[in-house]
């Protein structure tokens, strides 16, 4: 069978109102950045579906390019026929030869009103027409080895026989944007995957602190902001030298409340980067439990210094889920390279684990972080990452 489309289908977007032109042509755009270098591609829309006209073009490279695209429920492979009975009989057998097994049902659905037969009708005139064509095929409504999809629409008919699950979730850049707070850990990227997921176009802030910090470490989020941009094309990434600030947190803090501190100053400056890029919330790869900042009360202490909201992807899972994520989008073998981050090396040995706010206020009332801060900030390094743009892991596969 000459398949020439890619049915695209919706999901959550077929449930959105009168505002659901806009997720519709971000779900375009973001088709269309993967399609690039496929030129004869054309991307077409309608309320309820996308239609990806092949034109020659490979389809299963094509299919591999959308598989990573938030807001796509599910794709299939189809042929466009005439609205004409023979015609759509003769090219369901044709799709059903192609397929491997024993069963198989047929779902047709007419939303052209003006095709003389009905779904149901349809549905048994194709039914019988397999049947009486091949030898072996038979009939499971339940559980059938292949389902032949026919859609009867006004323009003409598609014809699917394999239904490809996609990512689901909404278009990037539809539900604002976000500030991920990114380590070279696990957890992170897994919660700006997440985030993205849910339509949350992201920057990130990196808190580094040279010479404790290495130039390997820094590499690590530069490689996984890499793989985070095959979910969004582009990613900025703010890297923040963190180092005074650190040691002066190391000499005038009590040790176990340095974790607290340490954060609260992350959350601060972090709100500072956002506000001055109309960015309305800050996400972050904390899971509740897991560690000493992340308890019920360090988190309700850290909160504190940020009215932003704070969106935690990963807040009910635990780290097997989250590996088990982060192995899936290809992010875990950079996150357990060993090179340390700044959370790691000035870790005070027995860290608060129920921080009070009335007692980090008090300590913090006899320090001054202002000129450590402005300093940082008047050194903050963007550098955009591009999905089109290899990484230099990737470069150095393709040199051996």
């Amino acid at each position: 069978m000459n398949y020439d489309h890619i049915l695209v289908r919706y999901g959550e977007l077929s449930l959105k109102g009168k505002n659901q032109k806009m997720f519709v042509q971000k779900l375009k755009e973001q088709v269309q950045r993967k399609l690039v270098d496929f030129p004869a591609t054309k991307v077409r829309t309608s309320r309820d579906h996308m239609y990806i006209l092949l034109n020659g073009e490979d389809y299963e490279a094509v299919l591999d390019q959308c598989k990573d695209v938030f807001g796509i429920q599910s794709f299939s492979l189809a042929m466009k026929v005439e609205n004409d009975e023979e015609s759509i009989k003769n090219s369901a057998l044709e799709a059903l030869k192609q397929e491997a097994g024993e069963t198989f049902k047929v779902t047709c659905k007419r939303s052209y009103k003006e095709f003389p037969k009905n779904s149901q009708e349809m549905n048994q005139v194709l039914g019988g027409h397999l049947l009486s064509n091949t030898d072996t095929w038979k009939v499971d409504v339940h559980n059938p080895d292949v389902e032949i999809r026919v859609e009867i629409r006004h323009e003409a008919t598609y014809i699917t026989a394999k239904k490809i699950l996609g990512k689901g979730g909404l278009p990037v850049g539809t539900t604002g944007k976000s500030l991920l707070l990114m380590s070279g850990g696990i957890d992170s990227p897994v919660a700006g995957y997440l985030a993205m997921k849910r339509g949350v176009e992201l920057e990130a802030i990196h808190f580094h602190s040279p010479p404790f910090t290495s130039e390997r470490a820094k590499q690590k989020v530069e490689d996984l902001a890499q793989k985070l941009t095959n979910f969004s094309g582009k990613m900025k990434v703010h890297f923040i030298p963190f180092t005074e600030i650190q040691q002066k947190i190391f000499k005038e803090a009590p040790d176990y409340y340095g974790m607290t501190i340490m954060r609260r100053l992350m959350f601060r400056i972090s709100e500072r980067v956002a506000a001055e890029r109309d960015i309305l919330s800050i996400t972050t790869g904390e899971s509740l439990g897991q560690v000493a900042s992340q308890t019920m009360e360090s988190m309700h202490t850290i909160n504190e210094v940020t009215n932003y909201p704070i969106i935690r992807p990963l807040v009910a899972m635990d780290k097997l889920e989250i590996i088990d994520i982060s192995k899936s989008i290809d992010t875990y073998d950079i996150s357990i390279r060993p090179y340390e981050d700044c959370c790691t090396i000035f870790v005070p040995k027995a860290p608060k684990t129920k921080p009070k706010r009335e007692k980090i206020n008090a300590i913090e009332s006899s320090m001054d972080f202002s000129k450590e801060i402005e300093k940082a900030l008047s050194e903050l390094e963007t550098v955009t990452y591009d999905s089109s743009k290899k990484s230099k892991e990737e470069l150095y596969e393709d040199l051996f």
